[in-house]
């Protein structure tokens, strides 16, 4: 057998890795990595080979904004989002992470051609009314190229001037130099007169000028935008360079150099493949990338076979044991091995809460939240050694045992984890349902425990409608649909383990919680599920993305998944790149918050698998378009914990990244298997030695083929491929072992009706099928 080649996946070489470089024809701007100018030797504005700018950046509040997210758009466009603490904040000089759930934003879009044209936008993502102070520190220098790492040779005189002008106050900057010579014979004297005018526009607060320093006052109210127009007019030998470019220029304008440019790309030559008009690279780029990050962010030593194990949440801050998310991680990534479900369900049930200990907030049967080893954890001054505090975990685990179920048919695997499954269960019933009003709720025990603990933990992320923070015990709508899925799917598997009475008990117990929950959390007016129940069981009818998870677990009733899917696409939740976490509406929204307004890829795979059994395609297609599209912006097709919730518009050309995330994260990884299994329709049953799909390939995705796909002891390759009339087909080109392939709805469809099966069953017998 060869030698496998080593793995270079990761090689990516930049020229130049410190600056970025944005130009069009003779004007280079170069600016440091964080998009400001420093006096660097290669850093710049440049024109004719001068440096006109040599410093340029912006404090607020006399501190340098954090850059989250920088990049060139196009070759003459490049766009900056910063951010920064309140001023009540910035006092005790708080983390990226503590400035990312309370933000001031700073927004930088430039647009290079003869001169550069910069919009500075600003907004206030707190709920309070902020004022402080915007300044601009700028100098020029007025160097040679070749004299920004040597001895300066010219020896001219630089001056500036400060017009504060009717409607737009300028600073300018002029510089003359002279030089007689006398070279070989060739003798003389030269002359330059070059400068800069740095002109301010459409702001609705005038600027001052102190020393070379452009100041601001500013005042917003919560949500509050502000805007200035900054031109830099280059002026060389008295020939004012205006710029080409006016705001929101990332695309072609009607100007000479993108009419020239339009013609030159209208008639050169072409080049394209059959991929090249689709995302299909980005889709196996993204697919391929994530088993290498699994296979990375495994944790080794508590592998408890070669072919089972766990791994890490994510890289860099989450390198340890989490209950919840290697869950996630298991089941979505079945599609690739069933591995990391049987290496993540022993290590999880032997860390299984056996007593009553509040300091961790662990209780009998509950199932572990995470599990840290650094001094801290190991010392115990935080419970994090071994802490409990998460409902989510102990509704995943009895769902996952399913799913290795599904995907193996091994009764003698299985069969150990069915008990600590139903504990869980047990667990959310006597401990997350005091009041015995039928849902599950939680509040922590522990002095240091999560103060939510269900899939959005952060401590700000479940919010009234009017932003304020929603006290404790509380049910939110997505737990109810975890735990819901997990006793309909744990119900199917006791019935084949001839425990027939369990399985009743929780088949009956889910079908009475769908019941109980449509009709206590849909909000009729709304067209939408309660983001949750509070202490006195009113609704907390704020708008966000936990509704997703009742289309997702099934829990959603048929009728109402409609106006639910239609709400969570609307402008004010769907970004394009992705469903936002609270709405854009919401007056705690805030694009850069944990919770509030980023985008998390996990909740897409998910999302799509539930789509799909509602029957939904249209919807599918568009989730999955849009993480594969996201994915198509990163390094490695790799889609990173979550971004920022910026709606995708000619203003925001791509999306800030979270700016504490962590990437590779494992639920980022194995999001992208779901969109496709979703995509797919495909679902394992191995117990029956069956696998069903149900292909809609989009447009985007014309084909693919998955080889050596296991389900139970099988292997199989098959391809997926879209036809000419838009409906998509597939082809079995090997299977090794007993195993059909069946074209169906899955098993578990919500909307499949008897003919539609019908008709795919006799389709399923065709050659070749």
């Amino acid at each position: 057998m060869p030698l496998e080649l080593p793995d270079h996946s990761l090689i990516r070489l930049r020229a130049r890795p410190e600056t970025i470089y944005v130009s069009k024809g003779r004007t280079v701007l170069a600016t440091g990595r964080d998009g400001f100018l420093d006096q660097g030797p290669d850093q710049g504005l440049f024109v004719h080979q001068t440096r006109l700018l040599s410093r340029y950046r912006y404090l607020i509040d006399g501190r340098q904004p954090q850059a989250v997210s920088v990049s060139n758009v196009a070759q003459h466009s490049w766009l900056g989002y910063y951010i920064a603490p309140p001023p009540k904040a910035s006092a005790h000089h708080p983390i990226i992470s503590e400035i990312a759930q309370e933000t001031i934003e700073l927004r930088l879009s430039r647009y290079v051609g003869e001169g550069l044209h910069e919009d500075v936008d600003l907004a206030n993502f707190t709920q309070e009314d902020v004022r402080f102070t915007l300044q601009l520190e700028l100098d020029a220098d007025f160097a040679d190229q070749d004299e920004t790492r040597g001895s300066r040779r010219q020896d001219g005189k630089l001056t500036f001037t400060w017009d504060e002008g009717e409607e737009a106050p300028e600073l300018r900057f002029y510089y003359e130099a002279h030089h007689p010579y006398d070279h070989q014979g060739e003798e003389g004297a030269a002359s330059i007169r070059r400068g800069l005018r740095v002109r301010f526009s459409n702001a609705t607060t005038r600027p001052r000028h102190e020393d070379r320093r452009i100041v601001f006052r500013i005042n917003l109210a919560p949500h509050q935008n502000w805007h200035c127009c900054i031109d830099l007019i280059p002026v060389v030998d008295g020939r004012d360079l205006q710029p080409i470019y006016r705001c929101g220029s990332f695309q072609p304008r009607a100007n000479d150099y993108d009419r020239s440019s339009q013609v030159f790309m209208r008639e050169a030559t072409r080049f394209e493949t059959s991929e090249s008009v689709t995302l299909a690279n980005v889709v196996i780029g993204t697919l391929e990338q994530g088993k290498r990050d699994l296979d990375a962010l495994r944790l080794h030593d508590l592998d408890t076979a070669e072919r089972a194990w766990t791994v890490a949440a994510g890289l860099p801050t989450y390198v340890a044991l989490f209950g919840r998310d290697t869950l996630t991680v298991a089941w979505e990534a079945a599609l690739v091995t069933s591995d990391i479900m049987r290496g993540t369900l022993p290590v999880l049930a032997g860390l299984q809460g056996k007593e009553v200990n509040d300091w961790r907030d662990e209780q009998p049967g509950r199932m572990l939240h995470e599990a840290h080893t650094g001094p801290v954890a190991a010392l115990n001054y935080t419970p994090k050694g071994r802490y409990y505090g998460s409902i989510t975990t102990s509704g995943f685990y009895p769902f996952v045992v399913a799913q290795l179920w599904h995907w193996t048919g091994d009764k003698a695997f299985v069969k150990p984890y069915l008990d600590p499954a139903i504990a869980a269960l047990k667990w959310l019933e006597e401990f997350c349902d005091e009041d015995r009003d039928g849902f599950c709720g939680y509040k922590t025990r522990s002095e240091l425990g999560l103060e939510n603990q269900a899939w959005k933990d952060s401590s700000d992320a479940i919010v009234y409608e009017d932003g304020s923070q929603v006290p404790k015990p509380v049910a939110t709508c997505e737990e109810q649909g975890i735990v819901y899925a997990a006793m309909m799917n744990l119900a199917e598997v006791l019935w084949w383990f001839d425990r027939g009475d369990e399985a009743k008990h929780l088949y009956t117990t889910a079908r009475e919680l769908k019941k109980r929950f449509n009709d206590a959390f849909w909000m009729e007016n709304e067209g939408f599920f309660a983001m949750a129940l509070d202490p006195d069981k009113r609704q907390v009818r704020s708008i966000g993305s936990n509704a997703l998870h009742c289309v997702a677990t099934g829990i959603a009733d048929t009728a109402l998944v409609p106006r639910t899917l239609e709400r969570l696409f609307a402008d004010d939740m769907f970004t394009g790149w992705g469903v936002r976490t609270l709405s854009s509406l919401h007056p705690a929204f805030n694009p850069h918050s944990y919770h509030r307004g980023t985008v998390w890829p996990v909740e897409h795979g998910p999302f799509a698998i539930g789509a799909y059994r509602y029957g939904c395609h249209d919807y599918v297609e568009r989730i999955c378009r849009s993480q594969f599209e996201t994915a198509a912006l990163f390094d490695f097709h790799r889609l990173p914990e979550c971004i920022a919730g910026h709606q995708r518009d000619e203003d925001h050309p791509f999306p800030a990244v979270y700016p504490a995330a962590n990437s590779p994260q494992a639920w980022s990884a194995t999001t992208a298997y779901t969109l496709l299994q979703a995509m797919l329709g495909l679902q394992p049953f191995a117990p029956l030695r069956v696998v069903f799909v149900d292909p809609w390939l989009p447009a985007w995705l014309p084909e693919i083929t998955l080889s050596n796909l296991h389900v139970a002891d099988a292997t199989i390759t098959i391809r997926f491929f879209r036809k000419a009339n838009g409906r998509s087909g597939y082809r079995v080109l090997d299977k090794r072992g007993s195993l059909h392939v069946v074209r169906q709805p899955s098993p578990w469809s919500l909307t499949a009706s008897y003919w539609e099966r019908a008709k795919d069953v006799l389709a399923s017998l065709t050659p070749g099928h």
